[in-house]
C-alpha cells in the first residue's frame, strides 16, 4: 500500500496479533502465529479446540497455497483416523475449509493463482496423489487423501459439499483482479464437484477485528410455555418449552446449530436409524393431535446458573445439552428444512435444567443420561474421577486440562496453559507404553482400547505423574514450534519422538515407568539438551526419509534408541 494510510482497524489488528504472539511465546516468529490467529478466527464458530486448529496448520513449504486445511463433517472435525468409523445421514454435510494467510494490507492475485493449481492437481480423482509428493508437503496430500476418502465412502448418502476459500490479510479492499482470479478458481472447483457450494472469502483487517472483539455466547433466555415446576436449593427446572422457541434456543443467528451446547453430550448425533426416524415422523405428523412431549422423553440441560427473567422465560449461564442430542438434531434438521412451519406449531418438548452443585455430580448426571443405550466406554472417559482429578491438580498449579472442551479457551486462557485430553493421552502414551508413532497416527482414537486406557488412567493414579508428563509435553511442543527451518510435517512428526528421546537420553533406559517421572528433576530438562537430542532424532528421521511413514512406523522409535545409545 506504499505510503498510504493505514486505518484504524489495521493498525488495532495489528498489534492484536503482536501482543499475542508475544504472550504465547510458543512460535517460530510472528508469521507463523498469524497462520494459527487467521485460522482460529475463520473457525470461531465450528468451537475447535487449540489443539484441532493447529492439527491443520499446514503451511510451510509445499504447501500449494494452504496455510490451514480443514475437513468437516455436520461441522464436526475429521482427522484421518476416523475415516473408518464414521457414518452419516443423508442431510450430512462436508466441508473443507482452505486458510491462507499472509501478514501483508493487500490482497493479492499470487495467492488465488496458487490454489488454482493445487485444487486442479489434487481434486480430481483421475489424478494419483503420489504423483505430486515432489510437488506438496505430506500433510496436505493427507488431508486431500482424507477428503477423498471421506466423499468416496459417503457417496451413496447423497451428502451435500462445501469448499471454503478463505483468504487473510490486514487488508481493507480487494482489486477486482483478485475477485476475477476467485471466480475463476470456482469454476475449476466446479468442474470436478459440480454440486458442491463454493466460497472464496476476503478476510481483511475489519473483518478479523470483529471476528476478534466477538464474545462467544455464555448467557441465554429459554422461553417457556407455562410457568415451570422449580425443585431444589439450586433452583432446577422442569417445565414444558414450545418446538418453535427450543429450535431458536439451539440455534445461532444465521440458523446453524449452536455447536457448543452439545460438547457435553458423549453420543455423536447417529443420523437415519430407527430411533431418529420415529422422532422425525412425530414431528412430520403435526395432525395427530399428539403433543410431541408425550412421545418424547425430552432434554436435560446442565447450566452453572439458572434464574427466572421472568414468570416463563429463564435465563440459562453456561447452558449444557447432556441429554436430547438425537431429539434436538432432528427437531433442527426438520425445522431448518421447514422453518415456515415454526410459525403455526403448537407442540412442545419436556425440557430439565438442572444447576449441579459439584463437578462430580455434573459428571454423574452426565455418565446417567448418556448410559441409557449401548455406548462404547471410551465416550464415557472423562466423567470418570481420575479427570476431574487431573483438571483440579493441574489447576492449581497454572495449567488447564481440557476435560470440558473448550471450557478454559472460552475464559480466555492461553493455548499454552492449555492442555487437550488427546494431548495428554498421546504422552502418556509415548512415554509409558513406548509408543510415539501411534500417538502420532491415531491421536483421535488412541484412548478407544479398554486395556490401554486401563494401563494408562487405572494402574497409576499419582496425579504428580500425569503433571509433570503433561509439562515435559507442552515443553517439547513448544522447542519444536520456535525451532527454525522445520515444516509442520516434520514437526508434527518430531513432537512425541523428541518427548520420547528427551525422557530417555535423561533417564538412560527406555522402559520408562510412572515412578520415573516422578521421580524426575524437571529442571533437567534444558532447551540446550532438548535442542541437541532433536537434532540427532531429526536427522536420522531425514536419513530414513524424513516423511510421516517413518514417523508412524513402530520400528524408528529403536532407531531413536539407538542413536542415543540406549
Amino acid at each position: 500500500m506504499g505510503n498510504k494510510q493505514l486505518s484504524n482497524n489495521q493498525i488495532l489488528i495489528r498489534e492484536c496479533v503482536a501482543q499475542e504472539y508475544e504472550e504465547s511465546a510458543s512460535y517460530e516468529n510472528e508469521a507463523a502465529y498469524f497462520e494459527y490467529f487467521s485460522a482460529s478466527q475463520v473457525l470461531k464458530d465450528y468451537d475447535l479446540s487449540d489443539d484441532e486448529i493447529e492439527s491443520g496448520i499446514v503451511g510451510g513449504g509445499n504447501d500449494g497455497g494452504c496455510d490451514g486445511m480443514y475437513i468437516f463433517l455436520n461441522k464436526n472435525i475429521v482427522l484421518p483416523d476416523q475415516i473408518e468409523t464414521i457414518t452419516a445421514s443423508k442431510e450430512s454435510k462436508v466441508e473443507v475449509i482452505i486458510v491462507q494467510a499472509k501478514r501483508e494490507n493487500s490482497f493479492g492475485e499470487n495467492a488465488i493463482m496458487k490454489w488454482k493449481t493445487t485444487v486442479d492437481n489434487l481434486l480430481q480423482l483421475s489424478n494419483s496423489l503420489e504423483d505430486f509428493r515432489e510437488r506438496y508437503n505430506e500433510d496436505i496430500l493427507e488431508l486431500f487423501r482424507t477428503f477423498r476418502d471421506l466423499h468416496t465412502k459417503l457417496i451413496r448418502n447423497r451428502i451435500k459439499v462445501k469448499f471454503r476459500f478463505c483468504y487473510v490479510t490486514y487488508a481493507v479492499e480487494c482489486h477486482p483482479n483478485v475477485k476475477q482470479q476467485a471466480e475463476e478458481l470456482k469454476e475449476i472447483v466446479k468442474r470436478n464437484y459440480p454440486s458442491a457450494e463454493i466460497i472464496v472469502d476476503f478476510i481483511g483487517a475489519n473483518e478479523l477485528f470483529e471476528s476478534y472483539n466477538s464474545v462467544a455466547e455464555t448467557i441465554i433466555n429459554l422461553p417457556l410455555v407455562e410457568m415451570p415446576i422449580g425443585l431444589g436449593k439450586n433452583k432446577d427446572y422442569v417445565g414444558l418449552v414450545s418446538l418453535k422457541e427450543y429450535f431458536y434456543f439451539i440455534t445461532d443467528d444465521n440458523r446453524g446449530l449452536r455447536k457448543r451446547f452439545f460438547e457435553a453430550n458423549v453420543r455423536d448425533y447417529q443420523g437415519k436409524n430407527a430411533v431418529n426416524s420415529c422422532i422425525k415422523d412425530s414431528l412430520e405428523d403435526s395432525d395427530s393431535g399428539e403433543d410431541f412431549w408425550w412421545l418424547n422423553n425430552g432434554i436435560t440441560i446442565l447450566a452453572s446458573e439458572a434464574t427466572m427473567a421472568s414468570s416463563r422465560e429463564l435465563q440459562l449461564t453456561n447452558p449444557e445439552i447432556v441429554n436430547g442430542l438425537q431429539t434436538s438434531n432432528e427437531i433442527y434438521n426438520f425445522y431448518s428444512q421447514n422453518e415456515s412451519l415454526l410459525q403455526s406449531e403448537r407442540r412442545n418438548v419436556l425440557v430439565r435444567v438442572i444447576v449441579p452443585e459439584t463437578e462430580k455430580v455434573r459428571d454423574d448426571i452426565i455418565f446417567a443420561t448418556n448410559n441409557q443405550t449401548n455406548i462404547p466406554k471410551s465416550s464415557l472417559r472423562v466423567t470418570n474421577p481420575i479427570h476431574l482429578q487431573i483438571e483440579m491438580f493441574f489447576k492449581s498449579r497454572g495449567l488447564y486440562y481440557d476435560r470440558r472442551k473448550n471450557y478454559y479457551k472460552n475464559q480466555g486462557k492461553k493455548a499454552k496453559d492449555i492442555v487437550g485430553v488427546s494431548f495428554l493421552g498421546q504422552c502418556l502414551i509415548t512415554l509409558f507404553l513406548q509408543k510415539p508413532d501411534y500417538a502420532r497416527a491415531r491421536p483421535s482414537t488412541l484412548l478407544t482400547d479398554d486395556e490401554t486406557y486401563f494401563k494408562l488412567y487405572e494402574e497409576n493414579q499419582d496425579l504428580e505423574v500425569f503433571y509433570k508428563c503433561a509439562i515435559l509435553g507442552k515443553q517439547i511442543q513448544r522447542n519444536l514450534k520456535m525451532k527454525t527451518g522445520y515444516t509442520s510435517s516434520e514437526r508434527n512428526d518430531m513432537l512425541f519422538y523428541l518427548l520420547y528421546g528427551t525422557v530417555a537420553d535423561i533417564l538412560r533406559k527406555d522402559n520408562i515407568l510412572p515412578t520415573d517421572i516422578k521421580g524426575m528433576d524437571l529442571s533437567n530438562v534444558t532447551e540446550e539438551r532438548i535442542g541437541r537430542i532433536r537434532d540427532r532424532i531429526y536427522d536420522a528421521y531425514k536419513q530414513q526419509g524424513g516423511n510421516s511413514h517413518v514417523a508412524k512406523s513402530a520400528s524408528f522409535i529403536e532407531t531413536v534408541n539407538t542413536v542415543l545409545g540406549i
